[in-house]
């Protein structure tokens, strides 16, 4: 054929070929055509693509013309070093060889060795950045060879069937991600995904769009994006601000609460991206979010419980603790711990371990602590005590910790959790109470005796009903101090005015009060009140206190005697007062109480002296 006639058929077989590539996309009906019109271009008897595979490992028979049946898309042979196929691949160029089948050039399946092979030609089909798709293989039979306007022509051909196949591999590409782009936003039910024009109006609705917001496609395409924002953003500007934040970095954050068509409201955690072609010019945004709307209403409630915890820890007196199971150290504690063992939080968390903590404890505690909160991560619900001694001040005070384990009913013990009480006062008032009790139980036995002696003596004497109850109203307001001062003693200046009360005439200038404060002992005072009681019935009936010329004067102070121990001197002196001769010489029940009861019951010295111008009583008794 001459040179002209050749030259043009191969320009017409790239134009046919160019033509049928723009009529299909189909892969293997491309290629199958390409290699018919190879074969017929240079009077080829076979011709086919081999597909490079495994990294090159690999040629797989994708297509031919001329080839036996069977061979097309089944056949796979090695690549062998030294073989025409790895000459082209290494090379990139056309490898040509004359009486391949003699010569044993490459690897010919046996279905195609039926046929003496005289030439073959092969070249790389390669894609842009030369990269190799495979090889374009031509062979002749009788005595045809391959001349160099032959391998030109390869050259030019697998060139552009080399574009075609890059278009048609991106193609398949695309369909794919189209298509995994397709089943994901229409099974994806919970994210709503839809796209909108740089205007924000929105263009594509998908499935999901529609089940979280209940628009349909219709209803929502071609609406403005911000119908699905809620009254309040729309007035603060919200939508516009997220498009802004999307067209000048990319994405922007959207997570928020949004409106249904139905007008209930759904929490939205999403985001807006904007879509630029190859030359950045904006086409639109892409919208995706979660409905997350239960998992922001357990979240809200999580933080609201927290913040009721905290408030509630914050405010209580009583220290609230975390631990971990594992290690026992605290994960929290309450503002509280610092009040109750005198140092700060941070100091203790900063070497949170438990045998820091225990370092707190009295030494004789540590160790039951210790096991205690061992059994409570073993699953107990124990309450214990113990002692601390506190940094600030050294003192020792007692705590009463409730410790429980958290975690499931059917998991493992991941934390133990408990209320720590600083019970000091409780413990003192506990020993005082069992103190007063006893006390009580004592006090009531003397008041009984001190009751049946008074009633004893009334009798003896033959006195009246009268008597014996001023006696006991006595006893009574004694008791009456004892309550009212919340304690085991009384003043002695209270029993003294006590006593004086009742008798409107026994004040100043009449009477003189004076003496520093003194305290007696529940023990002493019940004694010492009907002394006093008797003191001022004497003095109401006989003495100073029966008219206006006689003056009392009570006075006392506290003494120390030869061996240092303290005790009180009590001076009773009545003047102005004349005593009768007959009464002086009578030594009834009061004058006894005075002068032996006190000394027998408080071992008192007491003396009581009547004379002309009146009477004289000094008291002397220990103190306790």
């Amino acid at each position: 054929m001459p040179d002209h006639d050749r030259m043009l058929q191969r320009q017409k077989a790239l134009a046919e070929l160019g033509r049928f590539a723009l009529q299909s996309d189909d892969m293997d009906q491309i290629l199958g055509h390409a290699c018919r019109i190879a074969g017929k271009a240079l009077g080829a008897r076979r011709t086919r693509i081999l597909e490079l595979q495994d990294g090159g490992r690999y040629l797989f028979v994708r297509t031919g013309a001329g080839c036996a049946p069977g061979i097309i898309g089944r056949h796979k042979f090695t690549v062998e070093a030294g073989s025409v196929e790895a000459e082209a691949v290494r090379t990139g160029e056309v490898v040509i060889a004359e009486k391949a089948a003699e010569a044993d050039v490459g690897q010919i399946p046996g279905g195609l060795k039926e046929i003496v092979v005289a030439a073959q030609a092969t070249v790389p089909i390669l894609l842009p950045g030369k990269r190799t798709y495979g090889l374009l293989q031509a062979e002749a039979v009788a005595h045809r060879t391959f001349q160099k306007e032959d391998a030109d022509f390869l050259r030019t051909y697998v060139l552009f069937l080399g574009s075609v196949i890059d278009r048609l591999l991106k193609l398949t590409d695309l369909r794919a991600t189209e298509e995994r782009f397709r089943l994901t936003v229409e099974e994806a039910l919970d994210y709503a995904i839809f796209m909108t024009d740089p205007e924000d109006y929105i263009t594509d609705w998908f499935p999901g769009a529609s089940a979280v917001f209940g628009w349909s496609a219709e209803e929502a395409v071609g609406q403005h994006s911000s119908m699905l924002f809620t009254q309040a953003d729309r007035e603060e500007g919200a939508p516009f601000r997220e498009v802004e934040v999307a067209r000048a970095t990319g994405l922007a954050p959207n997570v928020r609460w949004h409106l249904r068509k139905d007008g209930s409201r759904v929490f939205i955690d999403g985001s807006v991206r904007a879509l630029r072609d190859e030359d950045g010019e904006l086409k639109g945004f892409l919208k995706m979010g979660q409905d997350v709307t239960e998992r922001h209403a357990a979240e809200e409630g999580l933080r609201e419980s927290e913040e009721r915890f905290r408030q509630f820890s914050d405010a209580s007196s009583d220290m609230v603790w975390i631990r971990d199971a594992e290690t026992l150290a605290f994960e929290y504690l309450s503002p509280a711990f610092e009040q109750i063992y005198g140092c700060s939080r941070s100091k203790q968390l900063a070497r949170n371990t438990l045998e820091h903590w225990l370092e707190l404890l009295h030494p004789e505690d540590r160790q039951a602590a210790a096991a205690r909160l061992r059994s409570v991560r073993a699953g107990e619900r124990l309450d214990f005590e113990f002692r601390i001694i506190r940094s600030s001040d050294g003192e020792i005070r007692w705590i009463r910790n409730t410790a429980f384990p958290l975690g499931r009913p059917d998991g493992p013990v991941r934390r133990l959790g408990g209320i720590a009480k600083d019970i000091t006062e409780e413990k003192s008032n506990a020993d005082r109470l069992e103190v007063l009790v006893a006390e009580l139980q004592h006090r009531s036995r003397n008041l009984l005796g001190v009751i049946s002696s008074v009633a004893a003596k009334t009798l003896e004497e033959g006195g009246s009903v009268q008597n014996f109850r001023t006696r006991l109203q006595a006893l009574s307001r004694a008791q009456g101090l004892l309550s009212q001062s919340g304690s085991d003693t009384v003043e002695v200046g209270a029993m003294v005015r006590a006593e004086l009360a009742a008798h409107a005439e026994a004040g100043p200038p009449k009477v003189a009060i004076s003496g520093p404060s003194v305290r007696l002992t529940s023990r002493q005072v019940q004694n010492f009140a009907l002394a006093l009681h008797e003191l001022t019935t004497n003095a109401v009936k006989h003495g100073a206190l029966k008219d206006k010329a006689g003056q009392l004067s009570i006075s006392w102070a506290e003494r120390r005697n030869e061996t240092g121990r303290r005790r009180l001197v009590l001076d009773w002196r009545e003047t102005g007062v004349r005593v009768d001769p007959a009464v002086a010489g009578r030594r009834g029940y009061g004058r006894q109480l005075i002068e032996k009861a006190l000394s027998y019951a408080l071992r008192a010295k007491t003396e009581y002296t009547l004379g002309p111008d009146g009477v004289r009583c000094r008291i002397e008794l220990p103190l306790v």
